[in-house]
């Protein structure tokens, strides 16, 4: 018994020994701190990954980043996510975040203020009788408008939400014969609002990948999902906590500027990286123009080259405390004169940023050369003329902010590049890669997701 005992002791002993002959701990290095590099870094740290992240700027989140103003932690720009956001969302819940904090969920809406358009909120209901109940009580829209729209719901399950042939999203509301009024208020404000690139030039396909997932899905899916804290607090500095726990390294301020292959790995040449680590395994999360740079001697970049962009503007109004919108945000009719597409009232989603307002005008290339002063004039001009609040004319403070490649132009027939690579090792992250989604936080989270488990050696 006593030498069953002592065998039992030895066996127990050499199993509790870590392994040194097989398995290494792999070393990969993230270069970008956005949230698809995030989202990639985290899960290559949950696989037993020793991460190293290196992030150009002082701030994580990439193009969906925090920014200080007038003693407020505010973002680059105003974004809005969708309940159909479930790697986003996932996430989060992997990090220990409570998403029904941190966002306020909102039935999905197209409400405009007053009567210059319509009023559309989805019904509590499951799906898909929250949308139909929606549309039944909706105003704004006429008896032929409706009808329309039911018409262009019924086809689009019974297609599958695709198109053989892609096309441009005016084409294809052509198609279905859309009205113009529903046009104006509906289809094109969705359109820009998630593929920002306007419907006469917007991928049909990728706008009926949003919808199916969203409008198409469960209720919770279509739900609006709007921050109540900046950006970077919302993901990224989740993140890089995460990650520094689990053992590996986040450095800000560190450009890399060049990737070399040796045959033990990559080093990674830049700015606090020099003479540093071989890593096993790197992941190239930056924006595409600095991707290209960085591969430009390792793979054909030509997909890279190949985008265009679209810009987003953000403009924030400060007021007096007491100025309440009776909703957390309007839709508003746009024009030359009349830029903003939607405002977000921020006291509502922060109550320490009371009478502060968010203006928003996507695809924002006609602003281009325009003052800013003149740009913020008109905005509040606009939000005066159609919330019928003259106040709005004269706001406490302003600050206008231009994301100028904010999103790439989502295209019919676009080919995206692809985010496995033909070198060892290797992988590309980012919201422009080849997948079924625009330029979204969405998408750079499943992007930064797929290339871990790429590198991981999983399809």
């Amino acid at each position: 018994m006593a030498n069953i005992c002592a065998r039992l002791v030895k066996l127990v002993n050499v199993m509790a020994k870590p392994s040194t002959s097989s398995h290494p701990t792999r070393r990969v290095a993230v270069v970008g701190a956005g949230w698809a590099g995030c989202a990639a870094a985290v899960h290559l740290a949950r696989a037993g990954a020793s991460v190293t992240v290196f992030e150009a700027a002082r701030t994580l989140g990439g193009r969906a980043r925090q920014v200080m103003m007038q003693g407020h932690s505010l973002d680059n720009g105003q974004h809005i996510m969708l309940g159909a956001y479930q790697q986003t969302l996932q996430l989060m819940k992997q990090l220990g975040m409570d998403a029904s904090t941190l966002l306020y969920r909102l039935p999905m809406q197209m409400c405009f203020p007053f009567d210059s358009g319509m009023e559309f909120v989805a019904a509590r209901l499951p799906a898909p009788l929250h949308l139909m109940a929606g549309l039944l009580r909706a105003s704004g829209l006429n008896r032929h408008d409706k009808l329309a729209l039911a018409r262009f719901s019924s086809a689009a399950r019974w297609m599958g939400w695709q198109l053989d042939d892609d096309c441009t999203v005016d084409t294809l509301l052509w198609r279905f014969d859309q009205t113009p009024r529903l046009i104006a208020l509906l289809w094109r404000p969705l359109c820009i609002a998630a593929l920002n690139t306007p419907p006469a030039r917007a991928s049909a396909n990728i706008f009926l990948n949003v919808l199916k997932d969203s409008l198409g899905a469960s209720r919770a899916a279509s739900d609006m999902l709007v921050p109540r804290v900046d950006l970077t607090a919302l993901l990224p500095q989740q993140a890089a906590r995460y990650i520094e726990r689990s053992g590996g390294v986040v450095h800000l301020g560190a450009r890399v500027r060049r990737l070399k292959q040796v045959p033990a790995g990559w080093i990674i040449d830049g700015s606090q990286a020099d003479s540093g680590p071989t890593f096993d395994q790197v992941v190239v999360a930056t924006d595409p123009v600095n991707a290209a740079t960085l591969l430009a001697e390792h793979i054909d970049t030509t997909s890279l080259a190949a985008l265009t962009y679209e810009p987003i503007t953000t403009c924030y109004l400060q007021y007096g405390s007491n100025c309440r919108l009776s909703r957390p945000f309007f839709a508003l009719i746009d024009d030359a004169a009349r830029p903003a597409q939607f405002v977000f009232d921020r006291g509502q989603l922060d109550g320490m940023q009371a009478g502060l307002f968010a203006a928003v005008v996507s695809a924002s290339d006609g602003l281009a050369g325009i003052d800013q002063q003149e740009v913020t004039r008109a905005i509040a001009h606009q939000l005066a003329e159609q919330l019928r609040m003259p106040n709005l004319t004269q706001p406490l403070w302003t600050k206008l902010i231009t994301e100028k490649r904010a999103t790439f132009s989502c295209s019919p027939g676009l080919q995206r590049p692809s985010q496995q690579t033909a070198l060892e090792g290797l992988a590309l992250a980012g919201d422009y890669t080849a997948g079924p989604y625009p330029a979204t936080l969405e998408a750079a989270v499943a992007s930064g997701v797929r290339a871990a488990a790429l590198l991981a050696g999983r399809p």
